[in-house]
């Protein structure tokens, strides 16, 4: 999704940050959709990665539990919500 077209595209004319935060924001609510539809096709049991990847968050989480801001979590629940439950 990329927000500033111009800075790779030879061809493209100028941009104003106006246009950059309207593409920004429509990816973000693109990212959002994406997310919501690939989480159902990619099922919810999964085998072991034997890289370790599927618990690369398990120490990564320092602040104390009681110390976490609720808003946040709840905003980190679909990438992180394993670990910060625990």
């Amino acid at each position: 999704m990329v927000t500033d077209f111009d800075s790779w595209h030879e061809d493209h004319g100028t941009v104003d940050i106006a246009q950059i935060i309207r593409i920004l924001t429509g990816n973000a609510d693109k990212a959002r959709t994406m997310v919501t539809r690939l989480t159902p096709i990619l099922g919810g049991t999964r085998a072991a990665c034997p890289c370790g990847c599927d618990r690369a968050l398990d120490h990564a989480i320092l602040t104390a539990p009681d110390k976490r801001d609720p808003e946040l979590l709840a905003k980190l629940d679909a990438v992180a919500g394993r670990v910060l439950k625990a």
